[in-house]
Order: structure tokens, then sequence, then C-alpha cells
């Protein structure tokens, strides 16, 4: 738990009666429970089904056709059927893979954040089974019921026991089914498991509501920064100047003295990082990848991967990145765009370098023109793929851009800059405000589930 976590349930505590009398849990990270709570191994409580292993090949001729989740399907409160696969098996082992209702499952590895979710399975697809990368924890009636199991396994608790004894590799971390098993489990009585199940469903739901409201006001936000930075860049900054016909029908009309130019025509140096993966090492230089292009800035939190000194040379053979060239985003997501604020990086596939010509675009009016409405739908109309859309290279001369004269674009870009950090100032306060609902909730459920209040009596 974090200092800020232990802060907010602290405050949780406050809010919420204790329980009359404690005891030592005599377990480290669990400290004091109940009085009349125990503490019991998970696989005294419940039974743990191991998945399937796919790949294996059967000799029977007849075989039954069952869905069963991947570790895709299986996320952090719910489960996703978007993409539920098939097997086919003998039905003797479809039997003994087949998944019940009432059963909690929980992936066997992956970031550190997500270790020890679980969700509750609710016969969403009947004879569905599940792949060896996923358990199936199934509580025992009388002793444990499936959604006081999965809040204490996705609680702060439970994630602590699991990344405590977990296999850890970089970011990632992994459990097996004896960890699994050997979980201290902290158990009050079924109808308190039930009374505490109840208050969080309804509590937590009550901040999600109150969190989903905050992300669409972002969003809102997000949609009011991108139509003023498409008619900044459109029609200008004076209303009054003359128009003229852009002769693009859903354009419609720019400021006479503008011109429309195809982009890479006007583009200095542009280097396509695609080829052979780098090789990441724990310590280097660091490695600026899709995932750390945002939509006008790079973030270097989100994805931290580093490549060595002494390949630098060859990975980045193509050029060397400069402060103010524009780094676009072919793919998963395409048509993000930052501008480089720091030269020791390398960069990696699914990202192009672009340096433009001074005397045609201004480096910080091309970001934003590139951000703006009328430039991603030339994206999305060039874009290929199913799965995950992305440009060919062979599409990128069909992109353009309006071009005002360099001290128009210099003065839009300015202007937007200082419209960028009103709604960006904005943005980070609501989203501070996201961050301390989620650490209430991640909080409320740790102190429920771990005895250190009591909702006993709360009124739902």
């Amino acid at each position: 738990m974090t200092a800020i976590e232990s802060d907010i349930q602290q405050k949780a505590l406050r809010r919420y009666r204790p329980y009359p009398a404690y005891k030592d849990s005599g377990v480290e990270w669990l400290g004091e429970i109940p009085e009349h709570w125990e503490v019991k191994p998970l696989k005294a409580v419940s039974a743990l089904q191991t998945g399937l292993t796919l790949g294996k090949e059967y000799q029977e001729s007849s075989l039954v056709t069952r869905p069963y989740l991947r570790v895709a399907n299986v996320q952090d409160g719910y489960i996703s059927l978007d993409d539920v696969a098939e097997v086919s098996l003998p039905e003797k082992d479809s039997s003994r893979y087949e998944l019940r209702f009432g059963d909690v499952l929980m992936t066997e590895g992956g970031d550190y954040d997500k270790l020890g979710r679980g969700c509750v399975w609710e016969n969403q697809v009947q004879h569905c089974l599940h792949q060896n990368h996923i358990f199936a924890v199934r509580p025992r009636p009388s002793h444990l019921i499936p959604e006081f199991l999965s809040l204490t396994m996705g609680s702060s608790y439970g994630k602590a026991y699991f990344t405590a004894t977990s296999k850890q590799s970089t970011n990632l971390a992994s459990t097996n089914s004896t960890k699994l098993r050997n979980f201290p489990f902290p158990l009050p009585g079924e109808s308190e498991q039930n009374a505490i199940a109840i208050f969080l469903n309804h509590e937590t739901a009550r901040i999600d509501a109150l969190v989903a409201k905050k992300r669409r006001l972002i969003e809102l936000l997000q949609e009011q920064r991108t139509a003023l930075i498409t008619r900044a860049v459109t029609k200008g900054l004076d209303p009054s100047v003359p128009m003229k016909d852009s002769g693009v029908e859903w354009l419609g009309e720019i400021p006479e003295h503008w011109d429309i130019k195809p982009f890479t025509k006007y583009v200095r140096e542009r280097a396509d990082y695609r080829g052979r993966t780098p090789t990441k090492v724990p310590s280097g230089i660091f490695l600026v990848t899709a995932r750390n292009i945002r939509m006008g800035w790079i973030d270097y939190e989100s994805s931290q991967e580093f490549v060595s000194e002494d390949e630098y040379d060859e990975i980045m053979r193509r050029g060397l990145p400069r402060i103010d060239d524009i780094l676009f985003t072919t793919e998963a997501p395409l048509g993000n765009v930052a501008l480089v604020d720091r030269e020791d990086i390398a960069l990696a596939q699914r990202v192009i370098r672009f340096r433009p010509r001074a005397n045609a675009f201004e480096s910080q009016f091309t970001l934003i023109a590139m951000m703006s409405g009328y430039f991603q739908a030339q994206l999305s109309t060039l874009a290929t793929g199913s799965t995950a859309e992305g440009i060919k290279a062979s599409k990128l001369p069909m992109l353009w851009l309006v071009a005002p004269p360099i001290p128009e674009q210099q003065s839009i870009a300015e202007a937007m800059q200082r419209e960028n950090e009103k709604i960006g100032g904005i943005v980070e306060s609501i989203s501070r405000a996201i961050t301390r609902l989620d650490e209430l909730r991640t909080a409320l459920i740790s102190a429920a589930v771990t005895g250190k209040i009591d909702v006993r009596e709360e009124v739902v």
C-alpha cells in the first residue's frame, strides 16, 4: 500500500466506526482483525480449478466444441465477451474445465497492479471453459460467498500478498496454484460477508458514477479543444479576412491568402523507424514507443523501456531527433503527434519523425494542425487494418495541411498554446479528482474486507 493509499484509508477509518474488539491476525501485512473473525488458508474454504492447456491433440473421433476464456477476457472486475474463442475436445474433458456459476476468476500473471484481480463468473456464456493461465476459485457453500472472495482477492491486501509471493520479472509478476491455495484469507461469517459485499457494491457504484461523470467532462473538454484548434488552423484568428473556396467539399472556405500544401512535400527530413525490434535493456537510452506519444506531448511515465548505448547508432541509423521535430504514430494508436523535447532518446517502430521546412511549416503550428479534426479525418479515410487501424508509408504523400503564412502560423500556435494550457489545467484538476476517487475506492474496499471498519449497520 502506498503512503497516499494509507492516508486515504485513515480518512475512511475516521468516517466509519471500527469493530468493538480486535486481535492479532498473525499475518504481518494484514495486522489486526475483528475479534470474532478467523484467518484461514483459501484452500480451507474453496476449491481451485486449474484451466485447459491449449494445443493438445486428441485421438478421439467424437469431439465437442466449447467456448473458452483467455487471459484477455478476464478484466479487473468484469468479463470481456468481445472475443470469446472456441476449442474442440472430448466431452469428458469439457466437463473437467467447465466454469460454474459463482466461480471467481483470476489470471495467474500480468502487471503488478493487476495481479490478484478477480471477477465473479455468472454464466455469461453457457458451457464455457477456461485456459490454464486462468484460475477458477470455487467458494465452499456456507463458508464463503463469491462476491466477498472477489473483493478480497482484488483488494490492496490481496494484491500485496500475491505481489510479495509472486515470481517477478521487469514490470510483470505471476503466481501459482500453491500460492493461491495458501492465501491467508480474513474470514467473517457468511451473513457478515454478505453485508460487506452489499455495502461495497453500493459505495463503489456511487464512486464509479462520479468518476464516469468526470471522465465525460474530460472528453467534452478535449472535444472543445479539438474544435478550437480545427477552427483556428482552417479559418484563422481574424474573422474579418476575405475567404475563398478551399476546393475541399467538407473543409469549406479558408482565408483568401492561405494555401493547401501536401505535407510530406514540405518536409526536409522524414525518418521511419519500422524494422527490427531493438533489444531492451534495464537501463540506457530511453526508447520512445507509440505508447509514449500522446496527443500533443510525450508521456515518459506510461511506458519505460531502454536500449543499449552501444546499439544506439544502429537503431537510429535513419536519423537522429532534434528539438521540435514532430513524432507521429502510424498504428496503435494511429495519428498521435508530439514534438521532440529532448534529444537523448531512441525511437521505436510505429513512429515516424518529421522535420518540416522552416519556410513552409512552423513546428508548433504543424503539431496543432496535425491534431485538428480535418487532419485526423484524413488519417481515418486512408487507414487500413481490422483490429488496429494504421497507415502505410505509401499513403503519407496523400496527406495535406492548410498553410497560412509563417507569421500567422506563429500567432495561431501561440494562441492555441494559451487555450491548451487553460483547458489542460482544468483537465489536470479533474484528473487529480478522479485519482483521489480511485484511491478512496481502493482504500474503502481494503478497509471493509480486512475488518478495519465495521459496515454491518451502514444504511445502503
